[in-house]
């Protein structure tokens, strides 16, 4: 029995020494950083705290001070880090990274450093910058990159049609970046360059929808005296006509069918070529209107009607209307909707 209460006393002596032993041992390494604790990708394992700063500052401070840079396609961007305003708390990384490394209490601790554990603990940089300069920093980009779509669309002369293919826009994608440069900013170590991307984005009408969108389409040729029916950019048929005279004439550009009207009363003008006649109104279908059958309205009292005096078709004759013979513009009317482009050369 004594022996027995020998080797029991002797037990508890030894694990007295040696919890004795392990308290000392972590007491000399409680500002160590344990094994396995990195501050974003920064490994501060072993360190003590004067250490761990130090490293901190070097690799994870020191690159904050250098411009972020976007990349797209061949352009490069850069945002200065004094328009950032970053700050690292240092001293909060490193009381966090202690703070993982005392996890599991004295005996834990006894047991890594029995065992040669280690801590797989990742602290987040503490890195606060402006959010504000980033925002300004990827609009200015998105100005750049942004492009919108052209919708495909027809290019007109007084005798012919042609289709402008439609073309792709690009959007950057902001929200995307803005993320990058996020993580950029946090990790603080690593490079602080970020390639951004954009997204392609559709017209509205494709080269292969622009027929549907122009069915009718009409071309005046005043050199030649000729007035063009296209339907779904083909030619249907042209028509003779007579255009504006010299001093009158047919206003050129792109215009459209602004009203149609049958037997169309005649807003005679204020001008000396109309006589008797200038200011007043003439009914439609009476004899002294020389708008005969039908009008289609152009572009600012100008417009295409009837006239019974053939003789004049294929001149300059008018006063800036386009005129027809009158079953050629009943024949017209109703295939031309108001909204009609019309392109005079």
């Amino acid at each position: 029995m004594r022996l027995s209460a020998i080797a029991i006393a002797a037990g508890f002596a030894l694990l007295l020494v040696l919890a004795v032993g392990v308290y000392a041992y972590d007491s000399a390494h409680k500002d160590e950083i344990a094994d396995g604790v990195t501050v974003g990708s920064v490994d501060v394992g072993g360190l003590d705290r004067d250490q761990a700063a130090r490293v901190l500052e070097r690799r994870l401070v020191a690159p904050l001070r250098k411009p972020v840079t976007v990349h797209f396609n061949k352009r490069t961007f850069k945002l200065p880090a004094r328009k950032l305003h970053v700050i690292a708390d240092v001293d909060g990384m490193v009381d966090e990274a202690l703070a993982a490394s005392q996890e599991g209490g004295v005996p834990g601790r006894a047991l890594r450093y029995l065992t040669g554990g280690s801590v797989d603990e990742r602290v987040t940089p503490e890195v606060s910058y402006s959010g504000r300069a980033v925002d300004r920093f990827v609009d200015g980009i998105a100005d750049a990159v942004n492009q919108d779509p052209r919708d495909a669309t027809i290019s007109a002369t007084g005798s012919s049609l042609n289709v402008v293919k439609a073309q792709n826009g690009r959007a950057l994608r902001g929200a995307v970046l803005r993320r990058q440069i996020a993580v950029t900013l946090r990790s603080g170590s690593g490079p602080r360059t970020v390639t951004a991307k954009a997204v392609r984005t559709k017209p509205d009408v494709s080269t292969s929808e622009v027929a549907s969108a122009y069915p009718v389409y009409l071309t005046l040729d005043r050199a030649n005296y000729t007035l063009n029916l296209w339907k779904d950019l083909k030619l249907a048929k042209a028509y003779t006509v007579a255009v504006g005279q010299v001093g009158l004439e047919t206003p050129a550009g792109l215009y459209h069918i602004e009203n149609k009207a049958v037997d169309p009363p005649w807003s005679v003008p204020n001008s000396s070529w109309a006589g008797s006649l200038a200011g007043t109104v003439v009914p439609g279908g009476v004899p002294e209107n020389p708008l005969k059958a039908r009008w289609l309205g152009i572009f600012d009292g100008a417009g295409i009607h009837g006239t019974d005096e053939l003789y004049s078709l294929g001149t300059a004759a008018s006063h800036g209307c386009v005129r027809m013979s009158i079953p050629d513009v009943i024949e017209l009317y109703p295939q031309v909707p108001v909204g009609t482009p019309i392109y005079i050369g």
